[in-house]
C-alpha cells in the first residue's frame, strides 16, 4: 500500500475504515470474540485504534449504509442504565451473485456480503445452444433468481462467472471447445451489458478449486489440484493458497496431454463400438460404466483406457506442482471406481502421492467458486488489507 506519511491523511483514513470495517463484519462470525454486535469500547480494543478514530469511521460507515446501530440487548437498559452503543456490520447492504455457465445447465447462486448463500436458481440448456441463445438462458436464470429473492438489480455489487475454456483477464474466452460459439467469445463485455457492477469471468475448473478451498474438501490445505473430471478433464490448482492461473489462464488444462503422445482423443477412449463418443453425452458414458459393471469385456477395457488417461494426465500435474491434496470433481466422480485406482496409481508413478478426496460441493462446486470469485472482489473494495485468493496479478 506504500508508504504512510503524515502528508497522507486520505489514505491513512481508507486503511481506519478498513480496520473497523473488518472488525465488525468479523464479529458476525461464531469464533469471533466480539459480541455479534460490538460497542465503541470493543471496537476500540481489538483495532488498537483511538476512540475518537473509531467514533468517527463508524459514523462515516453509518453514512455510507454499510453499517447500522444495533438494538440493546434485551435487559441491558435495565441493569446499567443508557447501554452502550451497538453496532453491527449490515451484510444485506449488498448482494452478489456467481453463475455457472455450463453445457447442459445454467446455474446461479445469490449472497449477501457475509457469503452467505440465500438463493438459487438453475434453468436447462441444450448442449448445441448457440453463444446467444446461451447468454439469454443466463438472463433468465438471473431474472428468476432476481425476482424470487426480491433483490433490484442495482442492489448487486459484484457478479462472478464461471465457464470452461481458456479465460483472459476481460473476461473473452480465447479457447473454448465444450461450448458453440464459444472461441472468441467477448464473454465479460457481453453480460456486464446486464449488470451495474463489476463482472469477473473464470475458468470452471479454477471456480471449483476456490470453492473447495472456501467450503468444501479442501478447507485445510493450501496446495491443492482439484480435478474436473470427464472426458476431457480439466483442473484447477492452487499454489500457497492463491490460484495459479498460469502466464495466459492456460494452467491445467490436461484434457490435452494426449496430443504429445498422439493417443486415442478423449472421445475415442471410452468408445465401445469405433465411434467416437460425443464429449457432452453423460448418459453415454455412464453407460459404458454400467456395462463394464455388469461384465462386459468391450466396456471393462474401455473403462481401464479411460482409468489409464486420467491417471496419465492427474500425475503430469501432481509430478509438476506437488500438491497437498487432489480433489476430484465432475460428472466422472459420480461413477464407482474413479477414486480408489486413480489413488493406487498416484502412488506407483508420484515422488510423493497425495490425498486423493471427492469433491464436497459436487455440481455447485463451479458456481460456489465463481461466487466465491465475486466475494473476493467486493472484500477487496471494503476491507483492502491484503491480496485475495482469486485476485489477479
Amino acid at each position: 500500500m506504500g508508504r504512510l506519511t503524515g502528508g497522507d491523511p486520505s489514505l491513512l483514513r481508507r486503511i481506519n475504515s478498513a480496520v473497523v470495517l473488518h472488525a465488525l463484519r468479523t464479529a458476525a462470525s461464531p469464533a469471533s470474540p466480539l459480541a455479534a454486535a460490538p460497542t465503541l469500547t470493543d471496537l476500540v480494543k481489538v483495532t488498537g485504534l483511538s476512540r475518537p478514530t473509531v467514533e468517527g469511521v463508524v459514523e462515516g460507515l453509518m453514512e455510507s449504509g454499510l453499517v447500522v446501530e444495533a438494538p440493546a440487548e434485551e435487559g441491558e437498559a435495565r441493569r446499567q442504565g443508557r447501554p452502550a452503543r451497538r453496532f453491527r456490520f449490515r451484510v444485506e447492504a449488498g448482494h452478489l451473485l456467481g453463475i455457472e455457465i455450463g453445457p447442459h445447465r445454467i446455474a446461479a447462486l445469490m449472497a449477501d456480503l457475509s457469503g452467505r448463500v440465500t438463493g438459487s436458481a438453475s434453468v436447462d440448456v441444450a448442449e448445441k445452444a448457440p453463444a446467444d441463445e446461451r447468454l439469454d438462458r443466463v438472463r433468465d436464470a438471473v431474472a428468476d433468481l432476481l425476482a424470487r429473492s426480491g433483490v433490484p438489480r442495482s442492489g448487486l455489487r459484484a457478479v462472478g462467472v464461471a465457464t470452461p475454456g481458456i479465460v483472459e483477464a476481460d473476461g473473452t474466452v480465447r479457447l473454448g471447445t465444450a461450448l458453440p460459439g464459444w472461441t472468441g467469445l467477448p464473454l465479460g463485455e457481453r453480460l456486464r451489458r446486464s449488470f451495474r457492477c463489476p463482472v469477473l469471468v473464470e475458468n470452471d475448473a479454477n471456480a471449483a478449486a476456490v470453492a473447495e478451498h472456501w467450503k468444501g474438501a479442501a478447507t485445510g490445505s493450501d496446495d491443492v489440484v482439484f480435478v474436473l473430471a470427464g472426458l476431457s478433464p480439466g483442473a484447477g490448482s492452487l499454489i500457497g493458497g492463491r490460484l495459479h492461473r498460469g502466464f495466459g489462464g492456460a494452467a491445467g488444462e490436461i484434457g490435452a496431454l494426449h496430443l504429445l503422445g498422439r493417443e486415442a482423443t478423449p472421445e475415442e477412449v471410452l468408445s465401445t463400438t469405433g465411434e467416437p463418443l460425443h464429449p457432452l453425452d453423460e448418459a453415454q458414458v455412464a453407460r459404458v460404466f454400467a456395462l463394464a459393471r455388469e461384465g462386459d469385456e468391450g466396456a471393462a477395457a474401455a473403462v481401464e483406457r479411460f482409468m489409464r488417461r486420467l491417471v496419465h494426465d492427474v500425475a503430469a500435474l501432481v509430478l509438476a506442482l506437488d500438491p497437498e491434496l487432489v480433489v476430484v470433481g465432475g460428472w466422472a466422480a459420480g461413477l464407482s471406481g474413479v477414486l480408489e485406482p486413480l489413488r493406487a496409481e498416484l502412488s506407483r508413478y508420484c515422488l510423493r502421492p497425495p490425498q486423493v478426496v471427492q469433491s464436497v460441493l459436487g455440481e455447485a462446486a463451479v458456481a460456489t467458486g465463481a461466487l466465491r470469485l465475486a466475494l473476493d472482489h467486493v472484500e477487496k473494495q471494503l476491507f483492502a488489507v491484503e491480496s485475495t485468493v482469486t485476485a489477479r496479478r
